[in-house]
């Protein structure tokens, strides 16, 4: 049992969470590209200064593919927070937080299109679930408010940003075989290129602003959780066990987003947190051990 991706993916997710909640309070501190060019800015600074010798060693290889780790960048990195930082200038923690939950939905349907990964019964079942944990958080315990529910610019963005980490997710199967510090750092210099043009349209448009306090703690937070530690992380938790199986881990975001909430927010813990908690888990469980077997192979 694979218990060390597990461990990764939880903990992964936990501050996937935590981006969530510190994203919608950075409304009116700084403004999203701002933000999102800033962390991983000051992340590719800091995964340098660590990974020279490494980084070294892989150069033959981060040359030839060098328009892959700014792939990665651009769409794990800067489009995806992007696109959510936008959303929560419009949309409520709701809305994204049920959006987020159909990042798996998209890996399964993607990976089996495409490339005919296998899903066996037990993994759909699992899956259903587990979103059905998701969609009880969202809804603060009243599934039926989901039918009032509307979609507007906001979600139209949280959509998005959920189709490019999909997209993410399913590219690392063509990670090339270097260092994750090789790739941490090739992935966090393509996030910030990327970012910089964004934050350039964003002053064009006069919507730049500039951090307060408040701002500067929230980029301290997405700098070293969410940009480094959470990335290393997922990367090699999908390395475990696969995009398929990694992805249904993300539906514990919006619980753990809520769990934190109550923590830092003040909301109260309620009965509905505790029982999505448990249908988030036993989804991941069912559709773990439902996955197809391999089949075997005469050599």
């Amino acid at each position: 049992m694979p218990i060390r991706a597990y461990t990764f993916l939880i903990i992964t997710t936990l501050l996937w969470g935590g981006n969530t909640v510190v994203g919608k309070l950075a409304v009116g501190h700084i403004s999203p590209m701002l933000l999102n060019f800033s962390r991983w800015t000051i992340a590719a600074g800091l995964i340098l200064a660590i990974s020279l010798p490494q980084i070294r060693k892989d150069w033959p290889l981060l040359r030839a593919k060098w328009w892959l780790f700014l792939a990665f960048g651009a769409l794990g990195y800067t489009a995806f927070n992007a696109f959510l930082y936008s959303a929560l200038q419009y949309t409520s923690a709701v809305n994204a937080a049920i959006e987020q939950g159909g990042i798996p939905v998209l890996i399964f349907v993607i990976n089996f299109l495409f490339f005919r990964i296998p899903v066996s019964p037990w993994q759909i079942v699992g899956f259903l679930i587990s979103f059905l944990g998701v969609a009880l958080t969202a809804a603060h315990g009243d599934l039926a408010s989901l039918l009032s529910l509307t979609l507007n610019y906001g979600d139209g963005l949280m959509l998005l940003a959920v189709l490019v980490y999909a997209l993410y997710t399913i590219g690392l199967r063509w990670k090339p075989p270097v260092h994750w510090k090789s790739m941490m750092a090739a992935a966090a210099i393509g996030g910030s290129i990327s970012g910089l043009p964004l934050v350039l349209w964003e002053a064009g448009e006069g919507a730049l602003i500039m951090p307060d306090r408040l701002g500067w703690g929230i980029i301290v937070y997405t700098t070293l959780f969410p940009s480094l530690v959470s990335q290393i992380l997922y990367i090699a938790g999908v390395e475990g066990i696969g995009a398929n199986r990694a992805g249904l881990f993300i539906n514990l975001v919006p619980v753990f987003g809520t769990l934190l909430s109550v923590a830092f927010i003040g909301e109260h813990l309620q009965v509905f947190h505790m029982l999505a908690l448990v249908l988030v888990l036993g989804g991941i469980a069912i559709a773990e051990r439902g996955k197809p077997k391999a089949v075997a192979t005469s050599a």
